[in-house]
């Protein structure tokens, strides 16, 4: 890839908590790539719109509130409706394991869980995009 990697880093849904998010566009900030992080509260809808806005190579999705079974998948809808399943989607927060499996048949490219480090994002991305 001639130019760095575009990523886009959102919060879904209620979800308040986006310490794990920032800490995430940081490092991939700090590793070279593009970030652009939507804050909190974004719907699918406008997560989409963004990510072709911005001619994203993927998204990052954040979820602590465990609407990631309903919202993730909703993501992957949207894309396909749209004619932009070449955004790849990952995601990453307190998501039970037992959830992993059915994201992963969704649609998702990866989730990373509580104790993953940013290097081993970093390096999904830059192997994977």
């Amino acid at each position: 890839m001639d130019r760095p990697i575009r990523v886009v880093i959102a919060k879904l849904g209620l979800d308040g908590h986006d310490r794990g998010a920032k800490i995430i566009a940081r490092a991939l900030r700090d590793a070279g790539m593009e970030v652009i992080y939507t804050g909190l509260r974004q719907t699918p809808e406008n997560v989409v719109e963004i990510a072709i806005q911005e001619d994203a190579d993927c998204i990052g999705l954040s979820s602590l509130s465990g609407a990631h079974s309903h919202l993730f998948p909703k993501v992957i809808q949207i894309l396909k409706e749209r004619q932009a399943e070449d955004i790849m989607v990952f995601g990453g927060g307190v998501i039970p394991a037992a959830d992993i499996p059915m994201l992963t048949e969704a649609g998702i490219a990866a989730v990373f869980t509580p104790g993953t480090t940013t290097e081993d994002v970093i390096d999904f991305l830059k192997k994977t995009v």
